[in-house]
């Protein structure tokens, strides 16, 4: 019998998954991870406070944003959000990680909107040519995954750490473990009971289940490249902005069709895909569904107030 055998929480919610033009359907890109109640936003047009509210997210589980460039569908919702989290009291330090330039265009805005700021807004600059990692605690670590677009930009891929081994109460009774040695057997060590008899782990466990990944490709160019850091990955949230139809439009504008999101998906052999960024074009995303859909099955498409588990 297991000891504890819930899944702790990993789930994606979406704020906000058009692109730039504004649509009375569809509010500019932004997404929250939420993992164990700690809260991840990833990109914050406008809106997204908003959205967070109607997501009946809390501002105070929030601490980390990560925004993949610097195009204002994506980052300009973030005065409106600093601001309310300086009327709401915050004292907690709030982290923002970004490409080059942020701090720059941001620091003087929040300094004449919010004479007298109740907290700390730190900014954390990376570079958007390699995988790096930006951000790790116990929980989960955050690395970046480089993206062709017209200004310097990145995903960000979500992976949880490598949790304990489940214990086996049964046997942990049948052995008498006392509870004192129940950390150091979920981590792998074995019980040497009173008598000088060693138990190893394995009798005394089971394997933990498999870390989860979730992945976010932003605004890019197709870059079928990308398949070997998504490899496997549980969800991949890749940007869809155009049909098939339009390629040339997104080759141009560094953008990527339903189709192209897809093949991604399947070279990668991820578990599932969800398209957006949709362009103000489209009346109806069910085309984008059926065009990603005939190469990769496992598509849905994302919009606003969806929660995704992983």
């Amino acid at each position: 019998m297991f000891l504890c055998i819930d899944m702790e929480k990993f789930e994606l919610h979406i704020l906000g998954c058009g692109s730039a033009l504004p649509t009375t359907r569809h509010f500019p890109t932004s997404q929250v991870v939420n993992v164990r109640d700690k809260l991840f936003m990833i990109d914050c047009g406008e809106g997204a406070q908003l959205q967070f509210r109607k997501s009946r997210l809390k501002f105070s589980r929030l601490n980390h944003i990560f925004i993949s460039h610097l195009h204002g569908d994506h980052c300009l919702g973030l005065p409106g959000l600093v601001s309310t989290l300086n009327l709401l009291g915050r004292t907690a330090d709030l982290h923002i990680y970004s490409p080059e330039g942020l701090e720059k265009l941001l620091r003087p805005m929040l300094m004449f909107l919010n004479r007298q700021m109740t907290y700390e807004v730190v900014f954390h600059e990376f570079e958007t040519r390699e995988p790096a990692v930006v951000f790790e605690d116990r929980s989960i670590t955050v690395t970046t995954i480089p993206l062709r677009h017209r200004l310097p930009c990145c995903g960000f891929l979500f992976a949880e750490n490598p949790r304990p081994r489940h214990l086996l109460r049964d046997m942990l009774d049948c052995y008498g473990v006392p509870v004192s040695e129940f950390n150091r057997i979920k981590n792998g060590a074995d019980y040497v009971t009173p008598e000088g008899e060693v138990v190893p782990n394995e009798r005394l466990t089971s394997p933990s289940d498999p870390p989860r990944r979730f992945a976010y490709c932003s605004d890019t160019i197709y870059c079928p490249g990308l398949a070997a850091q998504l490899q496997g990955v549980d969800l991949l949230f890749h940007e869809a902005t155009f049909e098939d139809e339009d390629a040339p439009r997104a080759k141009e504008t560094f953008h990527t069709t339903a189709g192209q999101a897809a093949r991604l998906a399947r070279d990668a052999g991820v578990k599932k895909l969800l398209i957006g960024h949709y362009s103000a074009r489209y009346e109806d995303e069910s085309r984008l569904l059926q065009q990603a859909q005939a190469c990769f099955p496992q598509t849905q498409l994302a919009c606003e107030t969806l929660c995704v588990p992983i």
